[in-house]
């Protein structure tokens, strides 16, 4: 906690000094966001001292986290303690602050919601400059409940408390396949309000669409033991594991980083799903964020744009969202989702909100659907970038869902604060950050800037 302090001082200090009409930035090595800013007028902040875990502390199940620490590193310090956070988001790379800022999910947020639902305490450092601790019964529970979604235009997490769930040492598997959508929602609706499958206590749920007739709920319960642990590090590919596979069984770590090896599927698009290719490539090199960079990169220099266009490749869109929508809706939207965009696998990960956030506004205990696509679709000829995108806006929102703001969103001002409840974000923003330091949630996750 000394060294926590500080860095707490520094990064204050820093922020402090910042010259005037600068907008704040995070300096990290890594990114999750999908939104590529145009250079502007930016100052750095560095968050090199504020990534790591403090303590974890077996008696209490809880953590007291710097908040630019990884998933990864986090995960690290709690299972050798036989515990986990309760929601782990699937990318190596993700911070806690991240996904408490903004949105996080996984196969246990059927039963425990996002990430920031299982968050006791909060340090922050507010668009004024000052260092507060927000909790749900202290004088600053406002900004404890506006956090959540607000994509650090509140302000930034330097510290936070969790709580942790204890955990076994392996997960087995079950893919269930389905060839109807709708009996697949059901089906996971099921499984989900009753906790159970075939008798037995469910950990995990999450699931994968692969074309309208091929999808599967894959189950995942801890186990003591296990008859083998299979290994998707190396030459063999998870998510293709899926459709040749009923029962498999992997040890914990492996479980929650099952996703990151091959960032879903997307790790195709490099060739490294080739076998000549991916047997030339390290391991160290298989992961979610090595990936990234090279997005990044080709965003930076538009290789794969020039490319298209010496091939007379039609113009393609980045289509890369997370959408909720309530259960009972999934059908319609896969059944949208194939006809006007069309792109596969899609990941469907069912999620309860325990609790009622502001910015982010589920029904508490209601069970909603996320269904993750990540890829590019070629444009309709004489429509614009934001086509598929737009699309998929009104669908969901027509369905009674909301989007994740991690990525592009072309909303219009007055709808976007209509369904991200600017009645609750503007007095919390005035009240922490009255001088508009920091971007609003509009300008920042719309406008892109």
């Amino acid at each position: 906690m000394t060294a926590h302090r500080a860095a707490v001082e520094q990064i204050r200090e820093s922020y402090t000094a910042l010259p005037d009409g600068a907008s704040p930035r995070l300096a990290k090595p890594t990114t999750n966001l999908f939104r590529f800013r145009e250079p502007g007028k930016t100052a750095k902040l560095t968050a090199r001292d504020l990534d790591k875990v403090i303590q974890v502390d077996p008696e209490s199940r809880t953590a007291e986290v710097q908040g630019m620490t990884t998933y990864e590193r986090l995960v690290d310090a709690t299972l050798p303690a036989g515990l986990m956070p309760y929601v782990v988001p699937q990318l190596k790379t993700i911070t806690l602050g991240g996904a408490v800022t903004g949105l996080g999910i996984e196969s246990s947020s059927f039963r425990h919601g996002l990430p920031h639902e299982s968050v006791e305490e909060m340090e922050i450092l507010t668009g004024d400059g000052r260092v507060v601790v927000a909790r749900d019964d202290n004088e600053h529970s406002d900004l404890f409940h506006a956090f959540p979604n607000s994509y650090g235009t509140l302000g930034y997490a330097l510290r936070l408390r969790i709580k942790l769930l204890p955990v076994k040492p392996y997960v087995r598997l079950t893919h269930i396949p389905f060839s109807d959508a709708a009996k697949c929602m059901l089906a996971m609706q099921e499984i989900c309000d009753s906790g159970h499958y075939e008798g037995e206590k469910v950990d995990f749920v999450d699931g994968t669409f692969f074309e309208p007739g091929e999808m599967y709920i894959t189950v995942g319960q801890f186990a003591d033991r296990a008859p083998y642990a299979s290994d998707y590090t190396g030459m063999r590919i998870y998510y293709q594991s899926i459709r040749t596979r009923t029962r498999d069984w992997l040890t914990v770590r492996d479980y929650l980083w099952r996703w990151d090896t091959d960032w879903f599927w997307c790790s195709r698009a490099f060739g490294v799903q080739q076998p000549l290719v991916r047997s030339l490539m390290p391991r160290r090199y298989l992961r979610s964020d090595v990936y990234r960079k090279l997005v990044g990169l080709d965003q930076r220099y538009g290789v794969t744009a020039r490319v298209d266009r010496w091939r007379g490749n039609p113009v393609q869109e980045s289509v890369i969202q997370d959408v909720e929508v309530p259960v009972e809706r999934g059908a319609d939207f896969l059944e949208f989702f194939h006809g006007k965009v069309g792109m596969t696998p899609v990941w469907m990960c069912p999620l309860k909100a325990t609790g009622e956030w502001p910015l982010y506004p589920l029904e508490p205990g209601k069970l909603y659907v996320n269904f993750g696509f990540w890829g590019m679709v070629a444009l309709p000829r004489g429509q614009a970038d934001g086509y598929h995108n737009r699309l998929i806006e009104n669908s969901v929102h027509d369905l009674g869902g909301h989007k994740s703001l991690y990525s592009t969103s072309f909303y219009p001002r007055e709808e976007f604060w209509r369904l991200y409840n600017g009645d609750a974000y503007w007095p919390v923003k005035r009240a922490y950050d009255p001088g508009a330091r920091l971007l609003d949630l509009y300008e920042k996750c719309v406008r892109g800037r």
